[in-house]
C-alpha cells in the first residue's frame, strides 16, 4: 500500500505551505479543500491526489478517506489546516457567527479525528489551535472558545488512540501572515499593534508554523503526543516590553 499524508484545508495559507514543504521532503500527498478554486492546480503542481470535501461534514469526510483506503492507500498522517477567525467581543457576536466559528474550527477538527482514526493503523494527527487559548486577548471570545475545544480534543484523543500507535498533537500559532489575516496585516496601524504584542517584535510567517508542523508529523517524533506546541513569538508566555 502507498503511504499517504492528507492535508485538510490545503489551499489556505498554512495548508499550501505545508503541502509544498512535505512534497519537497518526498511525501505522497492527498489534498482536501472545501472550495474547488486552486485545488486542482495545487495538486498538479505537487503531483498529489486531491478531493473536494467539506471536512466539517462527518459523513462526507469519512467517505472521502474510505475511498483512499479502498484505492490502496495507507493514511499515515493527516493535518487539519482548515479554520477561520472572528474578532468580536461576545456581546456583538451573533449566534450564527458563533456557530460558524465552532463548525469551521472545532467541528472540523473533531471530524478529522473521528474519520482518520477509523482508517489509520498508526501514525500522526495534527490539529491547529491559537495562542489566544492560552492568553486572554480582547475580542477573541469565539475563536478562543473553539480552539480551546481543539486543545481538549488533542489531549483526550491522544489518550484514546495511544495504544493504536496514533499520535495527536497541535500547533498554536500567534498572528501569522496568511490570506485569512490580511484584514490585520494589510492595516498598518493594526499590524504595528499586533507586532508590539509579540515579544520578538514581529508576526509569524507561514514557513515558521509549517516547520513546527512538519516536526510533529515526522515519525521520528514517535514519543511526542498530546502536546500543544506554541509557535507565537512569545505572545502566550512572555510579556512584551
Amino acid at each position: 500500500m502507498a503511504e499517504k499524508t492528507i492535508i485538510i484545508g490545503a489551499t489556505g495559507g498554512i495548508g499550501r505551505e505545508l503541502a509544498a514543504e512535505l512534497s519537497a521532503k518526498g511525501k505522497s500527498l492527498h489534498l482536501v479543500a472545501r472550495k474547488e478554486e486552486g485545488l486542482a492546480e495545487l495538486a498538479s503542481e505537487l503531483s498529489a491526489s486531491f478531493s473536494n470535501c467539506d471536512a466539517s461534514d462527518f459523513s462526507a469526510l469519512e467517505n472521502d478517506l474510505k475511498q483512499l483506503v479502498e484505492a490502496g492507500d495507507e493514511v499515515t498522517s493527516i493535518a487539519n489546516c482548515a479554520g477561520s477567525v472572528l474578532l468580536k467581543p461576545a456581546h456583538l457576536t451573533s449566534e450564527e457567527e458563533f456557530l460558524k466559528i465552532i463548525s469551521e474550527n472545532l467541528k472540523t477538527a473533531f471530524s478529522v479525528v473521528r474519520a482518520s482514526t477509523k482508517i489509520m493503523k498508526s501514525g500522526s494527527i495534527l490539529l491547529f489551535s491559537t495562542a489566544a487559548v492560552r492568553i486572554g486577548l480582547p475580542n477573541h471570545e469565539a475563536i478562543a472558545a473553539a480552539k480551546g475545544g481543539v486543545e481538549g480534543l488533542v489531549r483526550s484523543a491522544a489518550s484514546s488512540y495511544a495504544s493504536k500507535g496514533i499520535r495527536v498533537n497541535a500547533v498554536a500559532p500567534g498572528l501569522t501572515r496568511t490570506p485569512m489575516t490580511e484584514r490585520i496585516t494589510n492595516n498598518e496601524q493594526a499590524l504595528k499593534k499586533s507586532e508590539s504584542m509579540h515579544a520578538l517584535g514581529r508576526i509569524g510567517e507561514p514557513k515558521e508554523i509549517v516547520s513546527a508542523a512538519c516536526w510533529l508529523l515526522d515519525p521520528v517524533q514517535s514519543w511526542v503526543t498530546g502536546q500543544i506546541l506554541a509557535v507565537d513569538g512569545g505572545l502566550s508566555t512572555i510579556v512584551s516590553k
